[in-house]
């Protein structure tokens, strides 16, 4: 967990080194508390899901509504409750080649070890959700090309995530990936893959280029196996909701309890208790902190 009084531990270079010691395996986060959730399981980095935190925020789907501001923001509040590096969705870059720089200096101002990017017409949408457009692939190069300009850490690592798949086909996905590393993406994101044959061809095309894995929950990729995925040579997983659909349905559950009940006496049983989640959220080191120099 991070520590209020420690050195900020810096997430790009310690991202990088974990890529090339293997695969990575980084759930998402919608918040802090789902960070540090995912920190305390033991995992090495964190993903900050866009849907997850546009759910969290808005109560709303994944359909371009939360701004930069707000998504990178996101960003800092998670990149501060946790030691291990953060991987955040940056959508489209919010805008023109002008806006992307902004965008990556701005994530990089929050802390965070990698952003991905990708070639949705602005507002954009899950990549696995209907109705998707993509913007001409010269317009997604020179984002990548402003991307790779703005960066001032260069182990800030950025992915550069195609959602062609599903508009234009394969191919088109394929050719569009090879454009956005030849124009500097550190790492590829074909998304919404739809076989294992696909997968298996990104795999072979890309093989010398790092690759990000999105293991959507109940999207339109198949469920490949981790050691699957590493005999690919996938170097980054993300599990984007698996956090969020967990929440929710433990909150529905205890919710329904407590309104069958009229109190939440039987569903306390099962939770942890105050004390416990205390401790989770760092409440001796608080109350170190006011001990050494005073509560106020």
């Amino acid at each position: 967990m991070a520590d209020l009084l420690g050195p900020r531990v810096p997430g790009p270079a310690r991202l990088r080194a974990l890529l090339a010691e293997g695969m990575v395996i980084a759930p998402g986060a919608y918040d802090a508390l789902s960070a540090r959730l995912v920190e305390a399981a033991g995992f090495p980095a964190v993903y900050m899901t866009g849907f997850g935190t546009t759910a969290s925020l808005l109560g709303r789907p994944d359909v371009g509504l939360l701004t930069m501001t707000e998504m990178v923001q996101a960003a800092s509040r998670i990149r501060s409750a946790v030691e291990v590096p953060v991987i955040a969705d940056a959508d489209t870059g919010y805008g023109n080649a002008l806006n992307v720089i902004r965008t990556v200096k701005e994530y990089e101002a929050a802390g965070v070890a990698a952003i991905h990017l990708e070639d949705q017409v602005a507002p954009k949408r899950c990549g696995h959700l209907e109705g998707k457009r993509v913007v001409p692939a010269a317009t997604m190069v020179d984002r990548v090309r402003a991307a790779v300009a703005a960066r001032s850490d260069p182990d800030f690592l950025l992915i550069a995530r195609t959602d062609a798949r599903a508009v234009e086909g394969f191919d088109a996905a394929i050719d569009r990936a090879r454009r956005y590393r030849d124009a500097g993406a550190d790492m590829l994101f074909v998304e919404a893959l739809q076989s294992e044959a696909e997968i298996e061809q990104v795999a072979s095309t890309f093989a010398d280029t790092p690759l990000l894995f999105n293991w959507a929950e109940g999207g339109k990729t198949p469920p490949l196996g981790r050691e699957r995925l590493r005999e690919l040579g996938f170097r980054l997983v993300i599990c984007p909701i698996s956090t969020l659909l967990a929440a929710t349905e433990a909150m529905r559950t205890v919710l329904g309890r407590i309104a069958r009940d009229g109190t939440p006496v039987e569903a306390v049983r099962e939770l942890p208790g105050l004390t416990d989640f205390a401790e989770l959220v760092g409440l001796p080191e608080i109350e170190e902190i006011g001990e050494q120099f005073g509560d106020g």
